[in-house]
């Protein structure tokens, strides 16, 4: 038996990913990085280098905090190999340099016992998913399913589009992980800076007709579709009120009750040099990661966001992740469930 199944957000947790930020660095600055993380600026003013070795040590004690609550409640972690992210590689075409392993959930896509490798957006995470490739064969020897996607080929024409809605030219299928939310046969994928459309109709192929995979267009292009959705539970979905209304909602998830998240507390900790760094969004604090229905790890400055989950009845874990405004990664992110319990469902109509 696969030990390989997970096929939607919430299902009891049994195994899962958690990232690595050791030797972690900046995306190179080039036009794939431009688009998907820094539109509004030059490429020159996109910061280089390695992260900061403090902020790297402060999160991987969170890290390590996080990890040991996890197998406190018997859940098996696995972490990534550290990687020399500042090795060059290239292609015919580029040159680039590593970004991090720090968010396994962006560059694999779990689906039932499919394991997939995605093509994603940046030149700097090209190779990122070797450093899983060791856990990778082992899930295969299990029995998974293990494939990639085609390898796009990311040339400087993929990126000449409008920056004000910055979304790759449909020329290759590129997409991140994290551009889609698994809802059991239901899939909302998000086109974004990191996700172009036909992304999206790849994914369908691969899957096929028992999948329906749901379009998400025009209303978000900053990344992922993580910090503005959260599927806590059949029947119940957390929304991003600065990004979603009733009007843009997507049409399946009418059939759910919605709640929205408050705002986002503790943002003003940071000074102007630190903003200036960080990839991360305002909101990256309501990326929460469900253990089961019932319970969910949330970032621990949110106390209003902690209260509405708790009026509905879910259990929380306060934690701290001091780094994931800089980093661009938070509970969701930063794993990636590699089985949870359940069957594989279709919640819609």
């Amino acid at each position: 038996m696969s030990v390989v199944w997970s096929c939607n957000e919430w299902d009891q947790l049994e195994e899962v990913i958690v990232g690595n930020p050791l030797r972690a660095r900046f995306p190179t600055a080039d036009r794939s990085t431009q688009l998907a993380e820094f539109p509004d600026r030059s490429l020159e003013e996109i910061p280089q280098g390695p992260f900061p070795q403090k902020i790297i040590e402060e999160t991987e004690e969170d890290l390590t905090a996080f990890v040991a609550v996890l197998e406190g409640l018997g859940i098996t972690v696995k972490r990534p190999e550290t990687w020399p992210h500042e090795a060059k590689f290239s292609t015919i075409h580029w040159e680039s340099e590593g970004y991090y392993n720090y968010c396994p959930r962006d560059i694999m896509l779990v689906v039932g016992d499919h394991i997939i490798e995605t093509p994603n957006v940046m030149r700097s995470r090209a190779l990122e998913s070797l450093s899983y490739r060791t856990m990778m064969v082992d899930y295969l020897r299990s029995g998974a399913k293990w494939y990639s996607a085609p390898k796009p080929m990311l040339l400087d024409s993929l990126f000449e589009v409008d920056l004000k809605k910055p979304t790759p030219r449909n020329d290759e299928p590129a997409f991140d992980a994290a551009n889609i939310l698994r809802l059991g046969r239901d899939l909302i994928y998000l086109v974004s800076g990191t996700g172009n459309e036909i992304g999206g109709q790849w994914l369908q192929t691969i899957l096929g007709d028992g999948f329906r995979v749901h379009f998400l267009k025009d209303v978000y292009y900053g990344s992922h579709i993580d910090s503005t959705f959260v599927a806590l539970r059949p029947g119940l979905i957390l929304c991003n009120p600065a990004r979603i209304n009733n009007d843009t909602l997507p049409e399946i998830l009418k059939q759910w009750e919605v709640i929205y998240s408050p705002p986002m507390e503790s943002t003003d900790r940071f000074d102007a040099g630190y903003l200036s760094k960080s990839i991360g969004s305002n909101w990256i604090d309501m990326n929460l990661l469900s253990i089961s229905p019932n319970l969910v790890v949330v970032d621990q400055d949110q106390t209003a966001l902690i209260k509405l989950l708790e009026k509905q009845g879910i259990d929380v874990i306060r934690l701290k992740l001091r780094h994931s405004k800089m980093l661009g990664g938070g509970f969701h992110c930063i794993t990636l469930d590699i089985r949870r319990t359940g069957t594989l469902q279709r919640y819609f109509e």
